[in-house]
C-alpha cells in the first residue's frame, strides 16, 4: 500500500532531509551534465535554420539538434566540453536539493498548522512554488557561472570558478550574479508548485510499485517533471540568455545574443525575431534531460532517505540494547 501524502512529508529528521536531498542532487546533475550543456548552446542559438537569412554572419556553430550539438562540442572541443560548468552546476545542485526539500517540508508543516486546511494539490503547489523560489535566490550566482562556463567555446573566457567570480565582480559589480534571477523566479515558482502537485498525485498511484524498468517513484518523476518543463520552458529560455549578457556576450560560442532589457521584452523579442517557435529552442532536449534528471533524483532521494531512517533506526536499537543490558548488570 502507497503512503500518504502526510506520511511521506514527515518522513526523516532535518539533517537526513537534507543528506538525502543534496546527494539526489549530486548524482542527478553528474549523470545529465551533458545533455544541460547541449541545452543551454540550443537555448543560447538566436538563429533559425528554417530561416537562412537568420544565419547571416553568424561566426558561432550552428546547431542542428541534440545529438548533432552533442557530436559537434566532442569533436571541436574534447568530451570534456560536455562537462562544462559541472563545477559550478554540481555545487548549486547539492545546495539546492537540500534546501528544496527541507523548505518543501518546512512549508509544507506551517501550513498543516495553519486553522484552514486547504486541498492536498493546493498545499503542495504553495509550498513547492515557496520552495523553489527561495532555493533559486540562494542558488542563483551558482546557476548563471554554469551557464556562462556551459556558454564558452574554444575562446576561455573565465580561466576557472574563482578567477569568473573575481572578474564579475570587478565588471559588473554584486549585481551581475543575479543577471536574469526574475526570470528564474518566474519559472520556479509555476514549475515547482506543478512538479511537486503533480508529483504527489503520480506518487499516490505508484510511489512504491515495481514498474518495468523502474520503480513508481522514478516514473512519477518523469510524468511530473515533463508537465512542469513544458508550461514553463519559454522563460527558461530567456533566463539563460539574460545570464550571458554583460561585457563578454560577444565572446561566448554564440557571438550575436541580443541584449534583453527585462523578461518580457526578452519574450516579446524572440516571438517578433524568431516567432513562437523561438520560445521553445532547445525544448526537447530540455525533457530528455528533464526526465531522467527528476526520476534519478527522487529515485536517489527516497532511497537515500529511507537508507539514512533504517540507520538511525539500528542505533536506536543498539542504544535501547545498551540500556537494557546497562540495567541487568545493575
Amino acid at each position: 500500500m502507497s503512503p500518504s501524502v502526510e506520511q511521506v512529508k514527515d518522513e526523516g529528521t532535518r539533517a537526513q532531509v537534507i543528506l538525502a536531498g543534496g546527494f539526489a542532487g549530486l548524482i542527478s546533475r553528474f549523470c545529465i551534465a551533458p545533455l544541460d550543456v547541449v541545452k543551454i548552446r540550443l537555448q543560447l542559438q538566436p538563429h533559425s535554420l528554417s530561416d537562412p537569412l537568420s544565419c547571416d554572419g553568424i561566426k558561432g556553430p550552428t546547431y542542428k539538434g541534440a545529438l548533432h550539438t552533442m557530436r559537434a562540442i566532442a569533436k571541436q572541443e574534447g568530451i570534456r566540453a560536455l562537462w562544462k560548468g559541472n563545477i559550478p552546476a554540481e555545487l548549486m545542485y547539492v545546495c539546492y536539493g537540500g534546501m528544496q526539500f527541507v523548505a518543501y517540508r518546512g512549508f509544507t508543516q506551517m501550513q498543516q498548522a495553519l486553522p484552514v486546511k486547504m486541498p492536498s494539490s493546493a498545499e503542495s503547489f504553495v509550498s513547492g512554488a515557496s520552495a523553489g523560489a527561495l532555493a533559486t535566490t540562494i542558488t542563483y550566482p551558482l546557476d548563471l557561472l554554469r551557464t556562462r562556463f556551459a556558454a564558452q567555446g574554444t575562446d576561455r573566457i573565465y580561466t576557472g570558478l574563482l578567477g569568473a567570480v573575481k572578474d564579475i565582480a570587478r565588471d559588473e559589480g554584486p549585481r551581475g550574479y543575479f543577471r536574469g534571477l526574475s526570470a528564474a523566479v518566474g519559472t520556479i515558482v509555476p514549475y515547482m508548485g506543478l512538479f511537486f502537485s503533480s508529483y504527489e498525485l503520480f506518487h499516490q498511484h505508484l510511489g512504491g510499485k515495481n514498474l518495468p524498468l523502474s520503480s513508481g517513484d522514478a516514473v512519477a518523476g518523469v510524468l511530473a517533471s515533463v508537465l512542469a518543463k513544458t508550461a514553463t520552458f519559454p522563460f527558461d529560455l530567456v533566463r539563460k540568455r539574460l545570464q550571458v549578457q554583460g561585457p563578454m556576450r560577444t565572446r561566448y560560442v554564440h557571438t550575436n545574443i541580443p541584449i534583453y532589457a527585462g523578461v518580457w521584452r526578452g519574450l516579446h523579442s524572440i516571438w517578433r525575431k524568431e516567432g513562437v517557435r523561438g520560445w521553445y529552442r532547445g525544448l526537447t532536449v530540455s525533457l530528455i534531460k528533464a526526465a531522467p534528471a527528476s526520476a534519478i533524483t527522487m529515485y536517489v532521494y527516497e532511497r537515500s532517505l529511507h537508507v539514512l531512517m533504517a540507520e538511525r533506526n539500528d542505533d536506536n536499537l543498539w542504544e535501547c540494547y545498551d540500556a537494557y543490558a546497562d540495567d541487568y548488570d545493575d
